[in-house]
C-alpha cells in the first residue's frame, strides 16, 4: 500500500499550473516523483513555478501555451511527448473567472464566447491530442491514462451574474462522464474537481470584500477559503494507481461548504 502512491516513471501535463490550484496540484505530483509539465500563457510565471517544482524534481518543463488556441496546446502535447516520451495525465486546470459583476441582460456576446474559448473549449484542446497518445499506447498493451478537469461548485448552483462561468463549468461536468465512458476501456479514468472558494488569483477581490466574507466564512465549516495546497492530495490520488477504478466523478472540494 505504500507505494500505491508513487508516481515514478509517470508523466502529467498541468494546464494553468503556474499558479493557485494548479501549481498546487503539479507541487504533490512533482513531490511523489512524477514528471510534469506546466502549460501556461504567462512566461515569467511559468519558469517562477518551474523552479519551485525542482525542489522536488529535475523532471520538469513549461511551456508557453493558450489553452484557448487549438495550434499551442497540439504543439505543447508535441513538445511533452518530446521531452518525457510519453503522457499519463492531463489536469486541465486554465481557466477565468466571470467576476459576478455584469447583469445576465447586459452580457455581451465577446464576454460569453471568451468565457467558453478558454473554460470549456480549452479543456478540449488539451484533452484531445493527450487523448490521442493514451488510446494509441493503449493499442500496444499500454493501457493508463487520467484525464482530470476543474470543474467548480458554481456548477452546482444559482450563481447570479455569472451565468456563462457557471454554465462552462457545468458543461465540463458533462464532458468528464462522457468521457469517462467512452475511454474506460482503455485504462483511461476522466473526473472533475469543482473547488469552493479558494485562496487564488481569482478571488482576490472577493477576499477584499469585507462584507462578503463575513457572509461567506460563516458558511464554510470549516471556516477558512482554501489554499491551493489543499488540491495536492487529490491530485496525487486521482493520478496514482489508486485511483483505478474511480472514473466518472465529480469530486466537490469545498470545506463542506455546499452541504451546510
Amino acid at each position: 500500500m505504500a507505494n500505491m502512491f508513487d508516481l515514478s516513471g509517470r508523466v502529467a501535463i498541468v494546464t494553468g499550473g503556474n499558479g493557485g490550484i494548479g501549481l498546487g496540484i503539479a507541487e504533490a505530483l512533482a513531490e511523489q516523483g512524477c514528471a510534469v509539465s506546466i502549460w501556461g500563457r504567462n512566461a515569467e510565471k511559468n519558469a517562477a513555478a518551474e523552479t519551485r517544482l525542482r525542489a522536488f524534481s529535475d523532471k520538469v518543463q513549461s511551456i508557453v501555451c493558450d489553452v484557448a488556441v487549438r495550434d499551442q496546446t497540439e504543439q505543447a502535447t508535441e513538445a511533452t511527448l518530446k521531452q518525457f516520451g510519453r503522457i499519463d495525465g492531463c489536469f486541465a486546470n486554465a481557466g477565468i473567472g466571470g467576476g459576478g459583476r455584469t447583469p445576465f441582460a447586459e452580457r455581451t456576446e465577446e464576454d460569453w464566447r471568451r468565457m467558453f474559448s478558454v473554460n470549456l473549449d480549452g479543456v478540449f484542446h488539451a484533452f484531445q491530442p493527450v487523448v490521442r497518445h493514451m488510446v494509441a499506447r493503449a493499442s500496444q498493451g499500454d493501457g493508463f491514462g487520467r484525464l482530470v478537469a476543474t470543474s467548480s461548485m458554481a456548477s452546482l448552483f444559482g450563481t447570479a451574474r455569472n451565468e456563462h462561468y457557471a454554465a462552462s463549468k457545468s458543461a465540463i461536468n458533462s464532458l468528464i462522464q462522457a468521457l469517462a465512458v467512452e475511454h474506460a476501456r482503455y485504462g483511461v479514468t476522466a473526473n472533475a474537481i469543482l473547488p469552493g472558494w479558494i485562496n487564488t488569483e481569482m478571488t482576490e477581490g472577493l477576499q477584499a470584500n469585507d462584507k462578503f466574507m463575513a457572509a461567506a466564512v460563516p458558511r464554510i465549516p470549516v471556516r477558512r477559503f482554501g489554499q491551493p495546497k489543499d488540491f495536492g492530495g487529490i491530485g496525487v490520488y486521482l493520478m496514482s494507481q489508486a485511483s483505478a477504478y474511480h472514473t466518472g466523478d465529480c469530486i466537490v472540494i469545498d470545506g463542506g461548504y455546499s452541504i451546510f
